[in-house]
């Protein structure tokens, strides 16, 4: 009795494991196993070769009746076929982008995508394949800031010879507990903590100063865009202890919006005089949000009069600073309870581009993400610049680049893409450009009657 119950179990888990293989297969490369990529595909082959072959020729055979070796054995050849499949997929891709094309070009330039060494991306830059880089720790960790910041200088000179606009050149360094780049570059406190360490009369200064400590810093790597600060208002209620990564409340600088747009305000101010753009995030705001959007799609069922108080920093720091919008992977049921924000035609054709009158950069937040990467990196991808989105982040898994051009490079021959919005967004590219001047006409400000709260921002 028990050895039959062992061999039940044991066939159950047989047959459970393959399952499991076969969908890691077929999520070929996913960026939740992004820590395996360097030997992901031959450890899928490796298991389907061995398990293959201890099912076809196990001993004794009593212990392993022949119907049960073939449709193992079978299993496992259909796991190496579909690991081999996929893999040749992607070389598919990653060939296809390389060679370049009209199309490719012509989506390539509003990427900006995460890298392991400055060779991966060469050929990408010189060929205007993508738009711009995203800096992390992991670019620092086998050498020295002097090292990258030489390896940068050289990119945007290959750009320059090519007749293409300087690259963007983006990292994360909010400070607190997100610092992307520290050790390497100074490790500041959060924002937050300026606001209960300055005076209200002192407070616009020491922010400004703040941001003019952290963009020299930036700007001597090569940074000329910073994705901060965050605008998000501080949670009434404390982080889910389910949220692992997004942690708004650790991050915010405040939950009053006329504290977070002041500080905002002179911190994006700070970062300029370094020429280090800004960027405002995570629209629509995060602190009515408890779902992690690293992980699962995530919805924000206020309506539009309940969210005023917490857009008013986007709004009125927009209005007359040069910053672009980071758009969140979050659902406004309001508005489009299809489509997260940072995809959303409704959202920012309605609300920002027309109800908002702003013209200046939105960005997404990262594609990997899971709240939309389980849709379709390309198909997210194609739908943004389809929505009137300026750049699309990839950055944490830089494979994920090839996947989400080609889908957009498809859209775009297919026609789901119009050329016109791609011009639009061309052209408010070439006003952002590092080394362009940042007019605040770029960024159409608004009457006292329009902002929220009715009072007007000072420019920047």
């Amino acid at each position: 009795m028990l050895r039959s119950l062992f061999r039940c179990w044991r066939t159950v888990l047989a047959w459970a494991t393959l399952l499991a293989l076969l969908s890691v297969a077929w999520n070929l490369k996913h960026p939740l196993l992004y820590g395996l990529r360097a030997c992901e595909t031959a450890l899928l082959l490796a298991v389907a070769v061995l398990g293959g072959s201890a099912a076809l020729f196990c001993r004794p055979p009593g212990r392993c009746p022949a119907n049960r070796r073939r449709a193992l054995g079978c299993g496992m050849l259909a796991l190496a076929s579909l690991t081999v499949g996929r893999e040749l997929e992607f070389q598919s891709d990653r060939q296809r982008v390389l060679a370049g094309g009209r199309e490719m070009q012509a989506v390539g330039r509003h990427f900006i995508v995460g890298f392991r060494a400055l060779e991966e991306v060469e050929a990408l830059a010189a060929g205007g394949l993508i738009g711009g880089l995203y800096l992390t720790r992991r670019n620092l960790r086998t050498g020295n800031v002097a090292t990258l910041a030489a390896g940068i200088a050289r990119l945007q000179e290959l750009r320059r010879a090519a007749g293409l606009p300087p690259l963007i050149v983006a990292a994360d360094q909010e400070g607190g507990p997100v610092a992307h780049l520290s050790p390497w570059l100074e490790r500041l406190p959060a924002l937050s903590s300026l606001v209960g360490e300055a005076s209200p009369a002192t407070l616009a200064m020491r922010a400004r100063r703040y941001g003019e400590r952290q963009g020299r810093e930036l700007a001597a790597l090569g940074v000329n865009l910073n994705l901060a600060p965050v605008v998000d208002l501080r949670p009434a209620q404390p982080d889910s202890a389910a949220d692992f990564l997004t942690r708004i409340g650790d991050r915010a600088i405040d939950d009053d919006p006329a504290v977070v747009s002041e500080v905002a305000r002179a911190y994006v101010d700070g970062l300029a005089t370094a020429g280090v753009g800004a960027t405002l995030k995570h629209f629509p705001g995060l602190a009515r949000v408890r779902a992690d959007t690293h992980w699962r799609r995530a919805t924000l069922t206020a309506d539009i009069d309940e969210l005023r108080g917490d857009w008013q920093p986007f709004r009125s720091v927009s209005a007359g600073a040069c910053a672009a919008i980071m758009l969140g992977h979050v659902v406004l049921s309001a508005v489009d309870p299809e489509h997260a924000v940072s995809h959303s035609r409704s959202v920012v054709q309605t609300i920002l581009r027309q109800q908002w009158n702003y013209r200046g950069v939105l960005i997404t937040d990262d594609l990997n993400m899971g709240a939309v990467y389980r849709q379709g990196i390309g198909r997210v991808a194609a739908q943004s610049l389809a929505a009137g989105v300026d750049l699309l982040l990839v950055s944490y898994d830089p494979d994920q680049y090839f996947r989400a051009i080609t889908g957009a490079a498809r859209a775009l021959a297919r026609g789901e893409i119009e050329p016109a919005m791609l011009q639009a967004s061309r052209q408010r590219l070439q006003q952002f450009a590092p080394g362009s001047p940042c007019r605040p006409a770029l960024f159409t400000a608004q009457s006292a009657s329009e902002r929220p709260g009715g009072s007007v921002a000072p420019d920047v």
